[in-house]
């Protein structure tokens, strides 16, 4: 009779065990699709994300309202360095005094350049993009200008920032400055920062460096000897705090508010894009991983 009882009891579980099963199974074949998660609200009042792979949309927020881009300029100013022909990396730059008070002057970021210290190009990279060197980005448009003044090779490199927006096919952006502070003409838009730094990530130095957390430089004094300087680091707190974060670069200002173009790469998927006009360093780090989160919940 017990053997009855439990063989009944037996023959129910297994039932059950079966429908749940069925039930499991219909359930994974109507889910969702992954291109049906919510997107996130923002408070940066612009952001944009895109695949890198194909540059295809993934999210939008008054992605082509042109808007103040702070430091975030700076992408361009490496991009345009690094597409120099014959751009030689070691190539040695002095450090002029007018460097040095052009940040005091503007209150301005800085990679704290020694005058008269020689500097390679590559650390004045880093010193661009890590510290967000302002001296630095003056330094790489005094010398790759064309022209016999300081202030004329500065307005021959931010031309060519603007021939590179223009051949990249962008309508929404113009530069009026070699590192974002500029004279009320440098503007930019969600999209159009993205597409930048897209471009600007197909260079492997300027992979290197955008990934990199800290950067010591060791410059040449204007007595021959060796400056180890103060360790630079990374301004883009993503870095360390998001899995997969490979750049790129922060923004901020009176008018621009706090920015970010933001990339990481995870199971071989890059996902990229830019805030615009966020309220603080914390809130366009809690954006961009927002953003980068339902990027690569979209791509699956």
């Amino acid at each position: 009779m017990i053997t009855g009882i439990q063989g009944i009891r037996l023959r129910r579980a297994t039932a059950v065990a079966v429908t749940s099963g069925a039930l499991l199974a219909t359930g994974a074949l109507t889910a969702a699709p992954a291109q049906a998660v919510t997107a996130p609200s923002i408070v940066a009042k612009g952001g944009y994300v895109m695949n890198n792979a194909n540059g295809s949309t993934l999210y939008t927020k008054t992605a082509d309202t042109k808007r103040s881009t702070g430091s975030t300029t700076k992408i361009m100013t490496a991009k345009v360095v690094l597409a120099q022909s014959n751009l030689n990396l070691d190539s040695k730059v002095t450090i002029k005094k007018i460097y040095s008070d052009y940040v005091v002057k503007n209150n301005a970021s800085q990679a704290h350049l020694i005058v008269g210290d020689k500097v390679t190009v590559r650390q004045l990279l880093y010193g661009l993009m890590l510290p967000s060197g302002c001296d630095a980005a003056y330094a790489l448009a005094d010398k790759y200008g064309s022209g016999s003044t300081t202030s004329a090779r500065v307005k021959s490199f931010i031309g060519k920032m603007n021939t590179a927006a223009k051949n990249l096919g962008l309508k929404n952006t113009h530069f009026d400055s070699f590192d974002g502070i500029g004279n009320g003409n440098n503007y930019s838009t969600p999209r159009d920062l993205t597409k930048i730094a897209s471009s600007a990530m197909k260079n492997s130095t300027f992979r290197a460096i955008v990934k990199t957390k800290h950067y010591t430089a060791k410059t040449i004094t204007k007595t021959g000897s060796t400056r180890t300087m103060h360790t630079w680091d990374n301004t883009n707190t993503l870095l360390s705090s998001y899995s997969g974060a490979i750049g790129v670069k922060t923004g901020s200002g009176p008018e621009a508010g706090a920015c970010l173009v933001f990339a990481a790469t995870r199971n071989g998927k890059t996902v990229i894009g830019t805030v615009l006009a966020s309220t603080t360093y914390a809130q366009r780090a809690t954006d961009a991983t927002k953003l980068l989160n339902y990027g690569f919940a979209k791509l699956g």
